[in-house]
């Protein structure tokens, strides 16, 4: 078998990410199904499918870099069991001395070319016998990754996101309550199809969740910060606060300061596993106007006078 990375067109520095694409984009260039009735597309399916699976492997990718595997997954001359200098696969005799090494001496224990010549030979017995039993290939087909983006309040609440996969299906994607950012959902059977009988892999959908312009999640719950004016803060007041399920009516107590926290029980994001909702949690921060008025102003200035007692900084320290 030919180096894998050659196979799939990347360098020996290429990522992960790199290689899953590079895998991606040949699959469906060369998957059988596509190309009905040629021989050569399907050996180069089958090529394509070996070297992703050897480099997706990280253990066994590092042991290739290392020279311990060859391409086709076997141990190298050298690493892991030796054989008998007159042994063949599985420690058989072996007869004969007429086989001749690459370096032209005959074929023995310590020609580490001779080595490698049985063993690609034997190798690719075992290989092709265990594919399809000597008569055709077997091969579960490959998993293929998506990515679908979804509001906050999809996530949140659960929707549905169509979806076309690589084969040309269009199919719907159900988006549970609560998923969260980056959730990976594993479709069974939606991957691209398997060889000789064998099942088709599998749809790997990565979910990205769109940041919310007022709302931010912990856990469970829903945080936003609401503004609210001056007389509402000191007077109390009702007013309308947004909620995954519409705007709700919240009173505002007497008094209320920036930094003031109000719960809307029930209000967060759905949790099937636990059963339980979360809560919305309304933080409070008082604004003045944007420049005040001469009556405000004069307003402020009287009050103040004498009330020495009013230092906001004082409990922390700071003269």
């Amino acid at each position: 078998m030919r180096d894998p990375y050659l196979v799939l067109g990347v360098m020996r520095s290429a990522s992960a990410d790199d290689i899953k694409q590079a895998f991606r984009r040949l699959a469906k260039q060369y998957h059988p199904d596509l190309n009905p009735g040629r021989a050569d597309i399907e050996q180069k399916f089958k090529e394509v499918n070996a070297a992703y699976s050897l480099l997706s492997d990280a253990d066994k990718r590092a042991r290739f870099d290392k020279g311990e595997i060859d391409a086709a997954g076997n141990e190298r001359a050298g690493h892991g069991f030796r054989r008998g200098p007159w042994q063949g696969p599985g420690g058989a005799g072996r007869s004969g001395a007429g086989a001749k090494g690459r370096a032209g001496g005959d074929a023995g224990g310590d020609d580490p070319f001779a080595d490698e010549f049985f063993n690609d030979i034997f190798g690719a017995t075992r290989r092709r016998y265990s594919a399809g039993g000597g008569s055709g290939v077997k091969a579960k087909g490959a998993d293929v990754s998506y990515s679908v983006s979804v509001s906050f309040a999809d996530a949140c609440l659960g929707a549905k996101r169509r979806l076309t996969l690589s084969t040309g299906k269009t199919i719907d994607v159900n988006i549970p309550p609560g998923t969260r950012d980056q959730t990976r959902l594993r479709l069974k059977g939606q991957g691209l199809p398997g060889l000789g009988g064998a099942g088709a892999g599998d749809a790997i959908v990565e979910v990205q969740v769109d940041n919310h312009p007022l709302f931010t999640r912990k856990d469970d719950d829903i945080h936003i910060e609401v503004p609210v004016t001056l007389p509402e803060a000191i007077l109390g007041a009702a007013i309308k606060v947004p909620t995954l399920d519409g705007q709700v009516a919240v009173k505002v107590p007497a008094g209320a300061n920036s930094g003031t926290i109000l719960r809307l029980k029930g209000k967060g994001i759905p949790n099937p596993d636990r059963k339980v909702t979360g809560d919305q949690y309304v933080k409070l921060v008082v604004m003045l106007p944007d420049k005040p008025d001469a009556e405000l102003t004069s307003f402020i200035e009287k009050w103040s006078k004498g009330r020495g007692d009013y230092d906001v900084r004082r409990k922390l320290g700071i003269g």
